[in-house]
């Protein structure tokens, strides 16, 4: 298995110190040995090295946990899950460390640069009954978002439109006279000088929906790095959060159908982290 790993990984894997280090393990969890007879069809794990990581300023208050589910307030600029250049500092990887659950799973996602309620299910078990939920829209989500008020717009409202996001692109756009796919209720909660709270019930759930849905009336969410034009922004630069804000979620519960709501403590506009 040594001769096998040397000669199949980049000359710039360690493969040796890694092997001596037991890096290497099998699906059981037990260390590759570099004499090990060669397997086929055989499946070998590592963990990669890691760049470092500027800690996410900002605290990750749990605002329940009970046997089957965590809820967190979570703050901007935090990862859901390990993606890309942001591993450790993730909900995932920080709550699985400190509360000892390494099962611990999301069961829906925000976006890394949105706060709010965030459900995550602490074993595998419990995974498909939660995720479902959200899959099925059984959920019921309230945001909150600072922008600009346009007198001129009428409100309340909903708008319905078609939304498409290419995987690989930063944006997702509207496609006119498409079927449509994304729905938003929209009112106008408070003001606050020359830009008002929206409250926002997604009826869907597509990517971006809520950003483009109040780009394309022409307020768009203060601080969006996307909409309604790109701004180049340093990723470790956490003075301007994006002021959106999953501010509720309310649902049954699929296992007990004991009624479920949590409600983040955050208020727009949200501060800069520090």
């Amino acid at each position: 298995m040594g001769d096998w790993l040397r000669s199949r990984l980049p000359d710039h894997v360690d493969a040796v110190g890694m092997l001596r280090d037991q890096r290497f393990v099998y699906d059981s969890g037990r260390p590759v040995v570099g004499g090990d007879p060669y397997l086929p069809h055989t499946f070998v794990w590592f963990h990669r090295d890691l760049r470092e990581e500027t800690p996410v300023p900002g605290a990750l208050p749990i605002l329940y946990h009970d046997q089957r589910i965590v809820v967190v307030d979570k703050p901007p600029f935090l990862a859901t899950i390990p993606r890309g250049r942001h591993i450790r500092q993730s909900v995932v990887v920080r709550l699985r460390a400190s509360l000892g659950l390494p099962e611990l799973t999301p069961a829906h996602r925000l976006d890394r640069i949105t706060s709010g309620v965030l459900v995550l299910v602490t074993e595998r078990r419990w995974r498909g009954a939660y995720q479902s939920l959200f899959q099925q829209r059984r959920v019921e989500k309230v945001y909150r978002a600072l922008a600009p008020v346009d007198d001129t717009l009428t409100l309340p409202r909903t708008v319905r439109n078609h939304i498409h996001k290419v995987r690989g692109e930063w944006r997702a756009k509207v496609v006119g006279g498409a079927p449509v796919n994304a729905e938003t209720d929209i009112e106008l909660e408070a003001r606050h000088g020359g830009h008002g709270v929206y409250r926002l019930v997604p009826r869907t759930g597509r990517t971006h929906q809520l950003r483009l849905h109040l780009a394309g009336l022409g307020v768009p969410i203060v601080d969006d790095p996307l909409y309604p034009e790109i701004t180049r922004t340093d990723p470790d630069d956490f003075t301007r959060p994006l002021q959106l804000l999953a501010s509720e979620l309310r649902f049954a519960d699929p296992v007990d159908g004991v009624p479920r709501c949590f409600a983040s403590a955050r208020r727009l506009p949200l501060p800069p982290e520090q």
